[in-house]
């Protein structure tokens, strides 16, 4: 299933048009804080399909009656680009446990790329809800990689996956190579996939934009 989140007319395509915006960009403060921003606004959409529990809070009053999700997710980000979306979707789940991988295009003189998968760390997945982000969803090969990579540390119950801006080819990789129990969740879907695997009109870098340029 694919949700995205531009298509419904919100303050969310606010931030989208500023990420995008590349006056706004060269100000990485406001271009990190806005990424944290949409990732809030995800997180509170995609919570709509936790599981939730009636608890009894006690107040100075009385007893209230409030349904309550069953569980924290397990947030996971690609570094180092998904550090802000992470941190976005952290402030809503603030009691989530938190899972980090590496992974970055490996180019070859031919002009072609692989994707390098390196470091690792993962609280047990095993039957629990997983968050997994990444602010670019390109050809969809790194984001179908890491989530085979994070099975090694257990199998989830349900995976979400937040990513701002995705190319419709990436869109259609990632539904032919991930199994059912994935959601995607998209700011905004772009057409257009270049020879070297850049969306557009896109945003450009996320991981330069956000935090500068890499040598």
């Amino acid at each position: 299933m694919v949700h995205i989140v531009g298509n419904h007319n919100s303050v969310f395509n606010e931030y989208i048009s500023e990420i995008r915006d590349e006056n706004i960009q060269k100000d990485s403060m406001r271009f990190r804080r806005n990424v944290e921003r949409l990732g809030e606004i995800m997180s509170y959409e995609l919570s709509k399909t936790f599981e939730y529990e009636t608890r009894e809070v006690t107040t100075s009053l009385g007893i209230a009656n409030i349904p309550l999700m069953k569980e924290q997710p397990v947030i996971a980000s690609i570094l180092r680009a998904g550090l802000p979306l992470h941190q976005g979707v952290l402030n809503y789940f603030d009691r989530a446990e938190n899972a980090f991988i590496s992974a970055y295009r490996r180019h070859h003189k031919n002009g072609t790329f692989d994707i390098q998968l390196e470091y690792l760390a993962s609280p047990d997945l095993t039957g629990k809800e997983l968050i997994l982000c990444d602010p670019m969803l390109a050809t969809g090969s790194s984001i179908v990689l890491t989530y085979k990579a994070l099975l090694a540390r257990g199998i989830p119950r349900h995976t979400h996956i937040v990513t701002l801006i995705a190319s419709a080819e990436g869109v259609e990789y990632a539904k032919r190579n991930l199994p059912e129990n994935v959601t995607i969740w998209c700011g905004a879907v772009d057409e257009e996939l270049t020879a070297k695997s850049y969306i557009v009109p896109g945003l450009g870098d996320a991981g330069d934009l956000a935090y500068g340029k890499k040598i």
